[in-house]
């Protein structure tokens, strides 16, 4: 049987506000929860990667297109290169900490750079067959892997638009702290 236990990704248009939210929401949580987000890097007004952050405050590099900046384990996505090592052992572990220690499991984002893990995607499910509490972001295209998330019993998805982005992270902190 299916937990009754909510989990809410929100998907939208790059850039409309979908980190910012979830930043939101964690405040409102008051500590309570655990995992990471991804950071845009900017150097001089332009992006030239990501990062990614655990809630720990422990922080890497996601992905990058900085000229000479290369990765141990790297997988090419576009324009950029995709740090393997900082999702396998940075974001992953944060991801199973969260859950095992019973926190609201933060996961910025569930996007086609983190996808190109399967050890995140792994993760992922398990995640989503346990009693956690999630919050997170989820990639607004067609994807195999985020269609099956998106699918999955579990997942409510909420679009986050101009309109309701302001109210949505209280909306969903309510529906988190009941759950």
């Amino acid at each position: 049987m299916a937990s009754d236990k909510p989990v809410i990704l929100l998907t939208g248009r790059p850039g409309i506000g979908k980190t910012t939210a979830i930043h939101k929401i964690v405040s409102l949580l008051g500590g309570h929860a655990g995992g990471f987000y991804t950071r845009e890097a900017l150097v001089a007004g332009r992006r030239v990667g990501f990062e990614l952050v655990t809630l720990g405050g422990e922080r890497e590099w996601l992905a990058t297109k900085k000229p000479g900046v290369t990765f141990a384990h790297q997988a090419p996505f576009k324009s950029y290169r995709i740090n393997l090592d900082a999702i396998n052992q940075l974001g992953v572990p944060a991801l199973r900490k969260a859950m095992e220690k019973g926190e609201v499991v933060i996961i910025d984002e569930i996007g086609p750079m983190e996808m190109l893990s399967p050890l995140f995607r792994e993760t992922v499910m398990r995640i989503l067959d346990s009693e956690a509490v999630v919050v997170g972001a989820i990639y607004q295209r067609p994807n195999a892997f985020a269609d099956k998330v998106k699918a999955h019993p579990r997942v409510t998805v909420k679009e986050i638009t101009v309109e309701n982005r302001d109210g949505l992270p209280v909306e969903i902190a309510a529906v988190v702290e009941k759950g």
